[in-house]
């Protein structure tokens, strides 16, 4: 479910599972600033990401740069909090990223939260994600939209395909990317293959 648009609040909505409770994606604030550290505390997480928010000077700066890319239009993050009685905690993160606003690809990113994990919190935000990219943006912005991870990092290959994000191809290391990636692609609904 979707409420707000892009020039507004955009808050998304997706419902408990067995293994979680119901999940919110909003955007970033100076409030998770405490939030994003301690995520980042967790050396799985880092071992995948290229930056960290080791303090909270990191963290502000952090949330600065989601919030200029959604003014922007070309970085739009959301912060992805499970929803409990008298609040939620920060689970993780996605992003949507769209280098040309109107070119027909972007790019979609994720991490979770090691409290998280194991719960279906990255496809399920993805997959809300990835519906309101399409609904949102249809026929002035990405019909495809690539994910892409190392070769090595399993658990973002079942993310992927748990989101119906197809394998397409092996994509060679690539500084600052010391492996060799996936790429894994969706399509828009009637969008045809690229390939």
């Amino acid at each position: 479910m979707t409420t707000g648009g892009i020039a507004g609040q955009v808050v998304l909505r997706a419902g408990a599972t067995a293994s979680g409770p119901p999940l919110l994606l909003r955007r970033w604030t100076d409030a998770d600033a405490d939030a994003l550290v301690e995520a980042y505390r967790d050396p799985v997480l880092r071992a995948w990401t290229r930056l960290g928010v080791p303090d909270a000077g990191a963290a502000a700066r952090w949330v600065e740069v989601q919030r200029v890319g959604w003014e922007r239009g070309d970085r739009l993050s959301f912060a992805v909090l499970e929803e409990e009685p008298g609040g939620g905690r920060v689970a993780g993160n996605v992003v949507l990223k769209r280098p040309e606003p109107a070119g027909p690809v972007g790019e979609v990113g994720y991490w979770t939260a090691a409290h998280a994990r194991g719960r279906g919190v990255a496809p399920r935000a993805l997959q809300v994600l990835t519906d309101w990219a399409f609904e949102t943006f249809a026929g002035q912005g990405p019909a495809y939209l690539e994910l892409m991870h190392q070769v090595d990092n399993t658990a973002s290959c079942r993310v992927a395909e748990k989101a119906g994000y197809g394998f397409e191809r092996v994509l060679p290391a690539v500084p600052p990317f010391p492996r060799d990636g996936h790429l894994h692609l969706r399509r828009a609904a009637g969008v045809p293959v690229r390939w």
